[in-house]
């Protein structure tokens, strides 16, 4: 390969078809191989080459190499380049390909095409001279003084450049010590140059002529760096400006690191992005962070500083900082004090509700005594649909906060709450901190809404994260794990949402708190309709009052018979239902007057009936029998035949039926117990799905009635006071699929089989709670709101409660307290007397002691 003239490339070449770039001698670029002919190439020439003669192949540019193999070659371009292949990487995605990295060596023109498959071979003939240069070699005559310009363009153009760039002093060191022959090729390959630019300069062979294609681009390039210095604002510290630097991977032996000047966009591309560092820095400055969080930012900023964008850790840590920069580290609304528009305020938007309006109200008066107030951590306990949420917007609109909602249903993981490390691939804060910077306010209504239905998991235990946010003597310095600097959360007003204490673990449960919310009464539900629900479904189906008007009557049939429930979701729906169905009726109206009347007599008349109607003033949209008027029958054709029916009096028809009370998350319902004998062996049957409580109570209360059958005639069927001699007992709970639990059942449980006994029937309007001991006692249970509500929709007139529950009854809304009868009962004698009619009468009475447990 080499002579007395220099190192010589072999005469036979395999041939590199590409059209995406042009490479010039002296210098590196990645070539993309995808083609059948160029992957063959690869494949038996370079990957299985094992001499440095097998990696060197022809680069023809301009020239496109077909897909198919057996397509023709296209005409090659005369003049290509002989390049090393320094690297080969494989890829199968998104289809085989490779990529190569090759240097060029020298120009070469292609004799003749020796064969075409499977890939392209020629016969070469070499046009540079390829050696090494020991000095620099003199030019003379024209074409010295074509090389001496060139030179002083070149110098005029690094000079332009910041030389305090390592790179860029390199380059002017190159200048000097590459031999001029070389350097139009090196240059040509730096500045923004076209690929026909570049052609030009490969197809000069002759130094001279590539000296002077290559004057004119240098010339192109100086002034355009003069007009954008000119442009642009100097800076202070700088007296030169560094367009574009990129250095590129330096081959083998050959001189230089090889460099892009990128033209005026991209320079302002990367001053524009050393611009966001330092803007970036001054937002830091400016935050108003704590100390630790501040000298945190200003540790990472220096680092970041450093840091290649090629890395990266390099966005995380852009990511961090601007996180850091967004948080509302000093930032927070003023509150709204008054009082009096509080209270106005909350009572248009919600109807009842008086202890959660007053204890917003509370709030806000020891607000304008004392600036410095922590914030609340409220808990809302409540069926569905009472509008636990609502009030929550409701507060933040009141006090004039900034509003946001998380929904903590089903969440298992305790990096929701606290955030992941930054160590992790994908990590991101917490939605506490997540929601901060949503809100951009440090004192923003927070509503956790389900936080009775947090799940646990191998990832935490999301509920013990919240101990720390929910606990006022801590959440000043809350710390996120993506964060790793504490937050203050002391002026955040948190609002948590839950259906059931029971599920909300007790460490959690005792920093809130908690405020019961029970469900509406029958006329609580027909305001709420008729103030808010109403209008809200018109507004949403696109109806008027003048189409469609719903009388009380008709919304109080709605909630009784078509809807039994706490809230007034279901009731929402109901009415959504009734507005679509005169929506249809409104748009067949339309129809109707709108359409051209059949011809014939009789149509002249509507005509002009439709004519006065378009003229008159009255709502286009209003069909003739407009408004329609909501009662039963229309209620049954749109709603269908009645849901609920009051059967309280068809189930007491007969001994053994009482009625009790029983408090589930979704309020208060009514209970039927049933009860049946029959001969047998003693045994008592419980079937409904009971609870370990439930089915202790049964036993209690057969246990109290053995005892004391004597004393209220109570025989089995063949008439012993036993009452389980020969004889079984049946006690079942109807609603068989439902989970039933809780010892409020006992009194009920005792009726039941003392009218199964005694043959007596309980009264029908009658319904009862409370837990019974051994002894007889009647001892208090909860939930007496939401129980009583329960009997007072179901059409009942008397309740018996335990008498230490009388206390409980102020919370009763006196609308129902009017309607129903309550009778306190403290033992089981005072419960049996006040269950039948005539009371339920005992040979001999003892007294009994009052419990003072």
């Amino acid at each position: 390969m080499s002579d007395k003239t220099g190192i010589r490339i072999p005469s036979r070449l395999p041939l590199l078809l590409t059209h995406e770039g042009v490479l010039l001698p002296g210098c590196t670029m990645r070539i993309s191989v995808d083609t059948y002919r160029n992957m063959q190439l690869v494949k038996s020439r370079l990957l299985r080459g094992t001499s440095l003669k097998s990696t060197i192949i022809g680069v023809i540019p301009n020239t496109r190499d077909p897909e198919h193999d057996t397509d023709e070659l296209p005409a090659l371009h005369r003049v290509g380049t002989a390049g090393i292949a320094v690297q080969v990487v494989g890829s199968n995605w998104p289809k085989p390909h490779y990529t190569l990295l090759i240097t060029g060596l020298c120009r070469f023109r292609t004799l003749q095409l020796l064969k075409e498959r499977p890939f392209a071979v020629g016969e070469v003939e070499q046009l540079d001279q390829l050696e090494q240069h020991a000095s620099q070699a003199l030019l003379e005559g024209e074409l010295g003084e074509l090389g001496e310009q060139f030179y002083k363009h070149a110098v005029q153009l690094v000079d332009m450049l910041d030389m305090s760039v390592p790179v860029v002093a390199k380059l002017r060191r190159l200048l000097d010590s590459l031999p001029k022959e070389t350097l139009p090729d090196m240059l040509a390959s730096m500045i923004r140059t076209s690929n026909s630019e570049k052609l030009q300069i490969l197809d000069a062979v002759g130094l001279e002529e590539r000296f002077k294609k290559l004057i004119p681009l240098l010339t192109r390039q100086i002034e355009g760096l003069k007009l954008l210095q000119k442009t642009r604002k100097p800076r202070q510290d700088e007296d030169k400006t560094v367009v574009a630097i990129r250095p590129i991977r330096k081959i083998g032996h050959f001189p230089g690191g090889q460099f892009s000047l990128d033209t005026a966009e991209e320079a302002e591309e990367e001053d524009e992005d050393s611009d966001d560092i330092a803007l970036l820095e001054k937002k830091i400055r400016s935050a108003s962070m704590p100390e630790p969080a501040l000298k945190v930012c200003v540790k990472e900023i220096k680092r970041l500083k450093k840091m290649p964008q090629s890395m990266p850790e390099y966005a995380l840590t852009r990511n961090y900082l601007e996180l850091m920069v967004e948080l509302p580290w000093n930032k927070s609304t003023t509150d709204c004090l008054d009082i009096h528009a509080a209270r106005v305020l909350l009572d248009s938007d919600h109807y009842a509700m008086e202890k959660l309006k007053k204890r917003v109200l509370e709030y806000l008066a020891v607000r304008q005594l004392k600036n410095n107030l922590k914030g609340p951590i409220l808990c809302f306990v409540g069926p569905p649909g009472v509008g636990k949420t609502s009030v929550g917007r409701s507060i933040a609109k009141t006090l004039g906060r900034e509003f946001h909602r998380i929904a903590l249903g089903g969440v298992c993981d305790q990096s929701d709450i606290r955030g992941h490390r930054r160590t992790y691939v994908g990590s991101m804060p917490g939605r506490i901190i997540n929601g901060l910077k949503v809100v951009g306010v440090a004192n923003p209504v927070f509503l956790l809404d389900e936080v009775d239905k947090l799940g646990k998991s191998l990832q935490g235990d999301p509920a013990a994260a919240l101990l720390e946010v929910l606990d006022p003597e801590q959440n000043h310095g809350f710390t996120d794990h993506y964060l790793n600097v504490a937050f203050d959360l002391s002026q955040v007003l948190f609002i948590a949402t839950a259906n059931t204490t029971a599920t909300i673990p007790p460490a959690l449960l005792d920093r809130m708190e908690v405020l019961q919310v029970p469900g509406y009464t029958q006329e609580e539900k027909i305001e709420i309709a008729h103030r808010h629900l109403i209008p809200k479904q018109l507004e949403q189906h696109g109806l008027t009052p003048q189409q469609i008007h719903i009388p009380q009557e008709a919304t109080s049939d709605i909630i009784s018979r078509y809807t039994r429930e706490a809230g007034v979701r279901a009731l929402e729906r109901k009415f959504g239902a009734i507005c679509r169905a005169v929506a249809v009726k409104v748009a067949e109206g339309n129809k109707v007057t709108k359409t051209d009347p059949p011809p014939g007599p009789e149509a002249a008349g509507r005509r002009e009936k439709v004519l006065e109607s378009l003229n008159s003033p009255a709502d286009l949209s209003l069909p003739p029998e407009m408004p329609i008027v909501m009662d039963r029958h229309a209620l049954k054709d749109i709603l269908g035949p009645p849901i609920f029916e009051m059967q309280v009096s068809e189930r007491l028809s007969q001994p053994g039926v009482a009625i009790g009370l029983a408090w589930t998350p979704m309020g208060g319902e009514i209970m039927f117990v049933e009860a049946s004998r029959m001969e047998g062996e003693g045994q008592l049957t419980l079937t409904g799905q009971l609870g370990d409580v439930m089915k202790e109570s049964a036993h209690l209360a057969i246990s109290w009635l053995r005892s004391n059958a004597k004393t209220y005639h109570l025989t089995n069927a063949s008439g012993s006071f036993d009452l389980l001699d020969n004889t079984d007992i049946h006690l079942h709970f109807p609603a068989g699929a439902v989970t039933k639990d809780g010892p409020s059942a006992g009194v009920t449980i005792v009726t039941c089989l003392a009218s199964l006994f005694s043959g007596r029937l309980v009264r029908s309007d009658l319904a009862m709670t409370g837990e019974i001991t051994l002894r007889g006692l009647v001892l208090p249970v909860g939930g007496i709101k939401d129980k009583a509500l329960a009997a007072h929709r179901a059409g009942l007139k008397r309740i018996i409660i335990p008498k230490r529950n009388e206390k409980d009854l102020e919370e009763i809304p006196a609308t129902v307290r009017a309607d129903l009868d309550f009778v306190m009962a403290g033992c089981l004698d005072e419960v049996l007397n006040a269950a039948f009619d005539g009371g339920f009468p005992a040979t001999s009475r003892h007294d009994l002691l009052n419990s003072k447990l």
